[in-house]
């Protein structure tokens, strides 16, 4: 009987567990504010985020099957505001080419999406696949001019 309660007890954690990090995927959250040092910076210019307009910046690799929901998606959203002030940029990084900037960035996961404002600070954090109205919505802000 012990064996069995404790094996209920184990699938409710396990139950809440997946249930918390279920709904935290896919969702923007705000980045915690990061001092841009200079190593992070050149990093980031390297790969094209250099600070004259947003940027969206996507960790994928060849391997991951979400990856490609993701390019889709931003390249919908960046499609949709390229008329706009300060059009933002799509890049994407292959994870295997370039785990250095990952490391840096603490990407855990893939798919992982950051969002840059013109200033190249990190604004956004997207861990999953965002939602085309979410991603615009974290994006449109900051694609007016200034």
């Amino acid at each position: 009987m012990i064996e069995i309660t404790v094996l209920a007890a184990v699938l409710l954690a396990a139950l809440a567990v997946g249930i918390f990090l279920r709904r935290r995927e896919g969702k923007v959250r705000a980045a915690e504010v990061v001092e841009i040092g200079s190593a992070r910076a050149d990093l980031l210019a390297a790969v094209g985020v250099t600070g004259t307009g947003p940027a969206v910046l996507h960790f994928s690799a060849d391997w991951c099957g979400p990856c490609v929901a993701v390019r889709r998606v931003v390249a919908d959203v960046t499609g949709q505001l390229a008329e706009s002030a300060q059009p933002p940029l799509d890049i994407e990084i292959d994870i295997d080419a370039d785990p250095v900037l990952a490391k840096e960035l603490n990407v855990l996961s893939l798919p992982t999406t950051f969002v840059f404002d013109s200033a190249g600070r990190e604004r956004f954090r997207i861990s999953g696949v965002p939602k085309v109205t979410d991603l615009r919505s974290a994006l449109e802000p900051l694609t007016v001019a200034a």
